[in-house]
């Protein structure tokens, strides 16, 4: 990997913000289309004490972030973007104090909607704990801003 947006930029996009942070998400890299991160498992992350389980919440999370992240790795560049749509189909209960793994494939980009499909698994993308379909919306307005096709209002007597 010799893009920069790549090696150094996309690292800090994946861990740096507060919340994936406080959660603990580590980039693993991006293989073709297909962009990795890791969740280690710790028992602060746990849904229900008694299975030692991720919680729910956590896979639905990354699911989203290493969403977000797909579609920056196609667009090849950093631009505002936000979750317009999300689904999640929770398959089977991930494995107790096992590390979980989430993959991403932006497969369709448009000028303003990046369509996005992901999966968590512990080691094998084919036996998902969680699987998401999902859609982002592209801040694309072309340097006009918020409002730019209202007209001025005239003074209200």
């Amino acid at each position: 990997m010799s893009d920069p947006f790549l090696t150094s930029l996309m690292p800090q996009l994946a861990s740096g913000p507060a919340h994936t942070h406080a959660l603990g998400f580590v980039y693993e890299g991006v293989e073709g289309d297909r962009i990795r991160l890791r969740t280690p498992w710790r028992e602060d992350l746990v849904g229900d004490p008694e299975t030692g389980v991720f919680a729910g919440g956590l896979v639905t999370a990354m699911l989203d972030h290493v969403g977000g992240l797909a579609v920056w790795t196609k667009l090849g560049r950093y631009q505002p973007i936000a979750t317009l749509d999300l689904r999640v189909d929770y398959m089977r209960p991930a494995r107790p104090r096992v590390d979980l793994l989430s993959e991403a494939r932006c497969y369709r980009v448009t000028r303003t909607i990046g369509f996005v499909r992901a999966w968590a698994f512990e080691d094998d993308p084919s036996d998902p704990v969680a699987a998401s379909q999902a859609t982002y919306v592209i801040n694309s307005d072309g340097g006009r801003g918020a409002g730019a096709n209202l007209k001025p209002r005239g003074d209200v007597a």
